[in-house]
């Protein structure tokens, strides 16, 4: 299974209002956009796992990046105040 490379998103920089900094916000769309892609390559991450026999290396690489990704769509469901989620550290 071949996943595709991760598209480079805008940086967030960072302005200066009267000595305060102030980062940009994401748009509500481009959060539940995120969402769904998080939610697609973490599937695409558990299933390579579950259904391709992997080296020990390929295990823990696709171990790593879906532990990794249900942490990213948990995190996004917190930011989008989804009530399943009441804090995405637990």
């Amino acid at each position: 299974m071949r996943i595709r490379k991760v598209q480079q998103s805008t940086p967030l920089l960072v302005d200066k209002i009267d000595d305060e900094l102030v980062a940009p916000t994401r748009s509500r769309e481009e959060l539940q956009l995120m969402l769904a892609d998080a939610i697609e390559r973490r599937d695409q991450w558990f299933n390579y796992w579950d259904k391709t026999k992997l080296s020990r290396k390929q295990n823990v690489e696709a171990l790593r990046n879906y532990t990794a990704l249900r942490g990213v769509v948990k995190t996004l469901q917190w930011v989008l105040m989804h009530p399943d989620v009441e804090h995405p550290l637990d």
